[in-house]
């Protein structure tokens, strides 16, 4: 079984790429036409030429945008003032 593993892991990768191709939208892609980068996957996959360079070059990489803070509730003010609105009037 152990044999077959690299065999599997070439297979995973080259359809991870065909469909990340697939998907990308056509501005995101780079240096060809997406037309060229899904033959260049296809038809180089099994050598992982082709998964390779489209991972590496033929789609546009963005930086991961900033994490968004987890506030908890009794330093958030909204949530403070949402509070004191529920509270009944004991006048």
């Amino acid at each position: 079984m152990l044999r077959y593993l690299p065999f599997l892991l070439v297979l995973a990768l080259w359809i991870y790429a065909f469909v990340d191709c697939l998907n990308t939208p056509e501005d995101e892609v780079r240096h060809l036409p997406k037309v060229a980068w899904v033959f260049i996957v296809l038809l180089f996959g099994e050598v992982l030429v082709g998964p390779l360079a489209w991972l590496i070059a033929g789609k546009v990489r963005r930086p991961a945008g900033p994490a968004q803070t987890w506030v908890a509730p009794d330093d958030n003010p909204d949530f403070l003032r949402s509070l004191k609105k529920d509270e009944p009037d004991t006048e």
